[in-house]
């Protein structure tokens, strides 16, 4: 387990990464050790995302009858939000050296995780919203919108900063990785009869 001083500095590194500032990197561990422990990024996260997970819960156990608990239902939520954390990461160690990336491939895994902990706290006052204030769906939204578009910009500079190999292949690795993203996410809730409203 990371010490806390150790958590503060990948955050940071990665903070600063979303913000464009490849110097970000040097304060993230990119040994072997640190690619392992930054999946402890999800540990960081997780606070913040079963608080997605009750939130939507509330509205599926309404509108369905196919679960038989509320846990069943965050339990399947946190196994496609995870699915969907790791499994693009498994797809780009496939692809990264065909890509001509591979020598980047362990640089982006580190910022990834890190910035994904910190999107999942950036995206907290949606479910929030979502959770106190159910019949504010408009204003949830337009929230949540907001705050998808922002989280987009400040992981497309991260990419961009951890690929360090100029605007158009950090683009293209983001939007592949976006994509691909996409596509386990839905997949995943396709799997598990989930749709979110």
């Amino acid at each position: 387990m990371l010490a806390t001083d150790d958590i503060e500095q990948h955050l940071s590194g990665a903070w600063r990464l979303m913000l464009g500032k490849a110097d970000g990197l040097r304060q993230l561990d990119l040994s072997a050790d640190g690619f392992w422990n930054s999946f402890l990024a999800i540990l960081i996260a997780a606070p913040a995302l079963i608080v997605g997970w009750v939130a939507v819960s509330d509205e599926l156990a309404l509108q369905s009858a196919f679960f038989a608990t509320r846990f069943g239902i965050i339990l399947r939520l946190a196994l496609v939000d995870i699915g969907a954390w790791i499994l693009p990461l498994i797809a780009f160690a496939l692809v990264a050296p065909r890509a001509g990336v591979g020598d980047r491939f362990v640089h982006y895994v580190v910022a990834s995780n890190w910035t994904s902990a910190i999107v999942a706290w950036l995206m907290l006052p949606t479910a929030l919203s979502r959770m106190l204030f159910p019949s504010a769906q408009s204003f949830t939204a337009l929230l949540s919108l907001g705050l998808f578009g922002l989280s987009m910009v400040l992981t497309w500079r991260m990419t961009n900063a951890t690929i360090g190999k100029g605007a158009a292949v950090g683009s293209a690795v983001f939007t592949a990785m976006f994509m691909l993203s996409l596509l386990v996410l839905f997949s995943l809730q396709a799997l598990f009869g989930i749709y979110v409203p």
